[in-house]
């Protein structure tokens, strides 16, 4: 199945080398903790951006919510250390992140951009990307009819990249019932869109 990501710009990493006080910038600060986050950021901000969207409902709150995620782990890097897998971690932060935006009223009142934003295509072609652009369409639409709770699942999956057990850990689950929410999402999208999930 492919990952439901959106294509973004470079993420400005540079732009947010902080001090440890959190109000001030400086251009020059190096420490293996803060690139081991800055080159995670770089990786794959598009996976944690079409993650975002999914739970937020629009790209400008992704958007923001992604930088938000950045700006959490920046000021909780002292942690990295300790942690076995960056990319849970993060993916975690996002997801929490995320439901904070969604639960607003403001963002609820939010006209969602799903109609005018289709996913990026990385066909060869444009005949092969304008079918994969539908196939997409098609499959972020079920994606995007998913309760909740199996679409934070499928996308921790499917963008994140996370097994079960991680997934488990990241959404504080039994693993039991991450398994179950995400065969209930396969199950609900193949009925949906048939072999494209």
């Amino acid at each position: 199945m492919p990952r439901l990501y959106l294509r973004t710009t470079h993420f400005p990493l540079q732009a947010y080398r902080m001090s440890d006080d959190p109000e001030s910038i400086e251009p020059t600060m190096t420490d293996a903790r803060c690139e081991r986050l800055e080159l995670f950021f770089d990786s794959c901000p598009d996976e944690i951006l079409g993650t975002l969207y999914y739970v937020v409902g629009n790209l400008e709150d992704a958007r923001d919510a992604l930088q938000e995620t950045f700006l959490k782990c920046w000021h909780r890097r002292h942690q990295i250390d300790d942690i076995q897998n960056l990319r849970a971690w993060v993916f975690r932060i996002a997801l929490n992140t995320g439901r904070d935006f969604r639960k607003t009223a403001w963002n609820r009142r939010r006209k969602s951009l799903q109609e005018d934003h289709p996913m990026a295509s990385t066909a060869d072609s444009p005949t092969d990307g304008l079918m994969k652009n539908e196939e997409l369409t098609r499959l972020r639409r079920a994606v995007s009819t998913l309760p909740p709770e199996q679409q934070e699942v499928f996308l921790l999956r499917q963008n994140g990249d996370l097994t079960y057990s991680q997934i488990a850990d990241a959404m504080s689950l039994p693993l039991g019932t991450v398994k179950t929410r995400m065969r209930s999402a396969i199950r609900q999208l193949r009925q949906s869109v048939g072999d494209l999930s």
